[in-house]
């Protein structure tokens, strides 16, 4: 089968032929038709993820989406023709997404929401697990509350503050300018971070009192930023880009509490991948629903393309999320 191997750090991803995988007991093989390009992707790619655990050579893609080929001993849930999606690979050892055929842990698949197509779900299992994760299982978003996340346009971003309204909060996002419309076509208030200080925000949208749960998509000083501008003694703050040093002056001077989400952990421990399958199952409720969909750059790529689609991600002028094309 064809496929995307990186060989060594910082160095371009070069398709091959290599051996199709066969599954093994709880393995369900995916027939790959597309395969989505997230940030962590190039960051693997340039050596730059010691997280994830990558050791070249390896394929690499996080998010899936395609239709099973065939099932190993033990699986019960998936057969043949069945179309699925998932976090399924491309970290820890995993076989990625960007190759014709993988053979993924069925604990991290769900069948793809009917109403998407191939491309559209293969954009959604990074960002909506990540957001539900912080949202449901980390915050316990409910219906009346006041949710600001941050870099609503962003690939994480778009995702999240469509699930807290699909959850019955009442949403905010900040954003540059330019994603003024995106955030607002979504049905969120927008709030431009570069002429709105944190203060006059928090004034103006909560009367002072901050927002119920924050969710930070961007990191650095923006989670600084989130301590200051969470609810008095209730609020919460999540986020999934914890680097660097934080002072937690700022929001334990406010009663509020902090969540951090690993993403990854599942698939490079083994333990607790049931619960992304299950979090996949109630997004592809909720997509079908017509409660949440995907944003796509409207630029295709294919194995053969693919290094164009990582540099228009790791150069983060993509509109929309980005997915490479693997099969027809």
């Amino acid at each position: 089968m064809r496929a995307a191997v990186l060989r060594e750090f910082d160095s371009p991803l070069t398709v091959e032929e290599i051996d199709q995988p066969t599954p093994g007991a709880g393995q369900v093989l995916v027939r790959i038709v597309a395969s989505a390009v997230n940030p962590l992707d190039t960051k693997i790619q340039a050596g730059q993820a010691a997280h994830a655990r990558v050791q070249p050579p390896a394929v690499l893609g996080l998010d899936l989406a395609g239709v099973v080929a065939a099932v190993g001993e033990e699986v019960t849930g998936f057969a043949p023709g069945d179309e699925v999606y998932g976090l399924c690979g491309g970290v820890g050892g995993l076989p990625g997404s960007l190759a014709e055929y993988a053979a993924v842990d069925a604990r991290l698949l769900a069948r793809k929401p009917g109403g998407l197509s191939m491309r559209e779900a293969a954009a959604l299992p990074l960002a909506a697990i990540t957001s539900w994760e912080g949202l449901v299982d980390r915050a316990g978003v409910r219906p009346g509350q006041k949710v600001l996340v941050h870099g609503g346009a962003g690939g994480v971003g778009h995702v999240g503050l469509q699930l807290a309204q699909a959850k019955g909060a009442e949403v905010y996002a900040t954003g540059g300018p330019a994603s003024a419309p995106v955030i607002e076509s979504l049905g969120a208030v927008p709030i431009d971070y570069t002429s709105t200080s944190v203060e006059e925000y928090v004034e103006r949208h909560t009367g002072g009192e901050g927002f119920d749960i924050i969710v930070d998509n961007v990191g650095g000083a923006t989670l600084d930023a989130s301590f200051a501008a969470v609810r008095t003694y209730h609020g919460h703050v999540v986020s999934a880009l914890g680097w660097g040093t934080h002072a937690l002056a700022p929001l334990s001077f406010r009663g509020a509490t902090y969540s951090g989400v690993f993403t990854l952990l599942p698939m490079l421990t083994g333990r607790g991948r049931e619960h992304h399958g299950d979090i996949l199952r109630e997004i592809a409720k909720l997509a079908d629903a017509g409660a949440l969909r995907p944003r796509l750059d409207r630029r295709r790529f294919t194995l053969d393309t693919v290094m164009d689609a990582h540099r228009l991600v790791a150069e983060g002028i993509a509109e929309g999320k980005v997915v490479v094309d693997v099969a027809d």
